[in-house]
């Protein structure tokens, strides 16, 4: 993409966010996500009625009087956007790409985080990690991320969530708010969603389209996977075959949401038919 067309669409994507960011977002995202940590203040004398868990034993034997020890909130998070860069994001029936949802929902919340004085960071993946931002602050920061969702070019286009969660799980250590946007259509990843949401607050945002839902009775059609390449022929007429891919999908989008439940993850689903808007304001009201 050359320099100036990358920049043009980088302030599209800036103006239209940040307006979303700054008029409906900030409010949702301050009460759903601020505040969920806790983090060692101080201590004090043992107090009648304080939970003896929170006894610090060392300066109890040191003074030979009870201490305990006072946490407070977290009011500063860190913020990070697990982004799948895989092929099939390059897909969408309607004025879409999956991937051009998942730029602008990053966005969105790359802004929301920066408006509460929250780090965010970045982890772009396929099935290996690609690349990582490690969170910062400031309006720069969130440019250079914009800019990379607009002009990466990933090494592969298979997918794999289990890779971008292991790497999250050890690179961050402070707990955080993970993001991850995806189509989630990847193999097995149960056991290391769940190693990872036992350490970090996550949330799953799954991008999809209305084609991928339902075959459409439209005769021959030549269909590409996007990761693999590989191509065959359907026949859309059949309706065993419109039946048996509708079947498909719904068994998909159960497994993934029983996987979601299990973890403890927060889910909603994007379109790129719909605004994302609504979904997104929903989720953080139901948190």
């Amino acid at each position: 993409m050359e320099a100036i067309e990358l920049l043009k669409k980088v302030r599209r994507i800036e103006i239209k966010t940040r307006g979303l960011t700054r008029h409906i977002f900030a409010g949702e995202y301050h009460s759903a996500f601020k505040g969920r940590g806790i983090s060692f203040s101080e201590v004090r004398e043992y107090q009648y009625g304080d939970d003896i868990r929170s006894i610090d034993w060392n300066v109890t034997a040191r003074f030979n009087h009870p201490y305990v020890k006072v946490y407070e909130e977290e009011r500063e998070l860190t913020v990070m956007l697990l982004i799948d860069v895989s092929g099939s994001g390059n897909f969408g029936s309607t004025i879409s790409f999956k991937k051009d949802i998942m730029t602008e929902v990053a966005a969105v919340l790359s802004f929301s985080a920066i408006y509460n004085n929250d780090k965010i960071g970045v982890i772009f993946f396929t099935d290996k990690v690609e690349k990582f931002i490690p969170p910062m602050k400031g309006r720069k920061h969130i440019l250079r991320i914009i800019r990379e969702l607009l002009d990466f070019k990933p090494q592969s286009n298979d997918t794999s969530l289990s890779e971008p969660l292991r790497f999250l799980t050890n690179a961050i250590k402070k707990r955080c708010t993970a993001f991850v946007i995806s189509d989630f259509m990847a193999p097995e990843f149960e056991e290391a969603l769940r190693i990872a949401s036992s350490k970090h607050d996550v949330v799953a945002l799954k991008v999809s389209d209305p084609l991928e839902k339902v075959l459409p009775d439209v005769g021959l059609m030549k269909v590409m996977d996007s990761e693999t390449g590989s191509e065959k022929w359907i026949d859309t007429t059949s309706g065993y075959v419109r039946k048996a891919y509708s079947d498909w999908w719904i068994t998909h989008m159960d497994s993934i949401r029983n996987t979601f439940k299990k973890c403890g993850v927060d889910f909603t689903e994007l379109s790129t038919k719909d605004d994302y808007v609504r979904p997104l304001i929903q989720l953080f009201e139901s948190r």
